[in-house]
């Protein structure tokens, strides 16, 4: 039989520590090792017991969140999955908890008893056995490899990037080495928690010199700008303007609506990336980019947290380049900024 998959569960909240530890019991795949009310106490919990998965809040006293989850990555790597209040604060200290090496995130409930607290524990339970799946690993620094020539074809007009688990920091090294003249608009499908995605472009904003934020309905899309899906919805592109539909189920936002409707839009002048992440979302939009002759391209195993969505764009045949993540600026630039091939239409314009 199958061993358990071991949790240690920390938050300052004794009330929310033991509602956790019993829905997560509830279900045999799982058995709660320990538990924690500060941040200190965790990282020695963390040596101590070796759990295979960790929930973390944030705001703890003594040291925090992102400290605490600092000091494990650096002396007992685990896979840790933030749990942590949907607040402005909260939400700013959620990302310096993905750059220390989080894996994901979600919010707490906003009840404490009856059918609404049983499904956010389901969703608890799910989360959980999905980081007991991802390769634990400490933090890296960054992998430097050579850039392989881009595809040729028309000059990129404008780049989608798709991503779920490890897609944050992905974001960040990618963006930040970005040029300010960037003379394309990047779009992306970054899986997430509903109320996480403002804190998400505030932490972004702060690491590069494009402008970055959340599209609106009917936004015309500006070169040197990086545009994110409203919470909850998907983001598609009609003509050289955005549009936001709530989500119909599945990953939030939809990689692959994103990047099809690239392909539909911009034709041969479509670039995208699938990052790293679990499942397969992205690799069928990329499928349609590749086919129109755009540029494509997958984020390779070394530097990927969790390699399902690349792969499963690379077995798709979506593309044949796996870049490490600190070859993927390079090619955005060389794609956006080599010779037009041919004539055609103004900025944004269907093909």
């Amino acid at each position: 039989m199958k061993r358990p998959i071991r949790v240690l569960v920390v938050d300052d909240s004794p009330t929310m520590v033991n509602t956790m530890a019993a829905l997560l019991t509830m279900d045999a795949r799982i058995e709660v090792i320990g538990r924690a009310g500060d941040g200190n106490r965790a990282v020695s919990l963390a040596r101590l017991l070796r759990p295979d998965v960790i929930t973390m809040d944030l705001l703890l006293p003594g040291l925090d969140g992102p400290g605490a989850i600092a000091a494990i990555m650096t002396d007992a790597p685990a896979r840790i999955l933030v749990v942590s209040a949907v607040a402005d604060r909260g939400a700013d200290l959620a990302f310096q908890a993905i750059r220390a090496g989080a894996l994901e995130l979600i919010a707490k409930p906003n009840v404490t008893s009856g059918e609404e607290l049983r499904r956010w524990g389901r969703e608890l339970v799910n989360s959980v056995c999905l980081m007991a799946e991802v390769p634990v690993v400490s933090r890296r620094a960054r992998r430097d490899a050579p850039l392989p020539p881009p595809s040729t074809g028309a000059r990129v007009d404008i780049f989608g990037l798709a991503a779920s688990t490890g897609g944050p920091p992905a974001l960040a090294e990618i963006l930040s080495r970005l040029p300010k003249e960037l003379p394309v608009p990047v779009v992306v499908a970054q899986h997430i928690t509903e109320g996480f995605t403002p804190g998400m472009v505030r932490w972004l904003s702060q690491v590069t010199t494009l402008g970055v934020s959340i599209a609106h309905e009917g936004e015309r899309l500006e070169p040197g700008r990086v545009y994110f899906a409203l919470d909850g919805h998907d983001l598609t592109l009609e003509g050289g303007v955005a549009r936001l539909s709530r989500t119909r189920g599945g990953p939030c936002p939809s990689g692959d609506l994103l990047l099809s409707s690239l392909a539909r839009v911009y034709g041969s002048r479509a670039g995208g990336m699938v990052l790293t992440g679990m499942g397969e979302d992205g690799a069928r939009g990329l499928l349609d980019i590749q086919q129109v002759g755009g540029v494509t391209c997958a984020q390779d195993e070394a530097t990927s947290v969790v390699f399902g969505m690349p792969k499963a764009a690379l077995d798709l045949g979506a593309t044949t380049q796996a870049l490490a993540l600190s070859a993927m600026p390079d090619f955005i630039r060389q794609c956006c900024t080599r010779p037009f091939d041919r004539p055609r239409g103004g900025f944004g314009e269907a093909v």
